[in-house]
């Protein structure tokens, strides 16, 4: 399993767009991410409703991680690296 910490920074954090533009860019990875923060279950990273219902509010700290994946662990790195960057930025402004 891979794990990698990240801030959300959007201004209005997972909800609406920004959650959108993540959920979009989680599932062009094609792997099975998941999402959590300190106190609550990981949620299904591809599901917008469950990124928008997960209260991840600005500044929150959240975990990314795949487990229980046939893709190799470079491209997984890769991919979760990648959302990390993408939560460090105002998501509302990304197409």
């Amino acid at each position: 399993m891979y794990t990698r910490k990240a801030t959300v920074a959007a201004s209005v954090g997972l909800h609406a767009r920004p959650a959108a533009v993540f959920v979009r860019a989680v599932n062009r990875t094609g792997l099975p991410i998941t999402l959590a923060k300190s106190g609550v279950s990981a949620i299904d990273a591809r599901s917008l409703l469950a990124v928008m219902s997960g209260d991840f509010a600005f500044g929150s700290e959240v975990i990314l991680s795949v487990s229980h994946c046939d893709a190799e662990a470079a491209s997984i790195e890769a991919a979760i690296d990648a959302l990390a960057e993408l939560l460090g930025t105002d998501l509302s402004e990304q197409a």
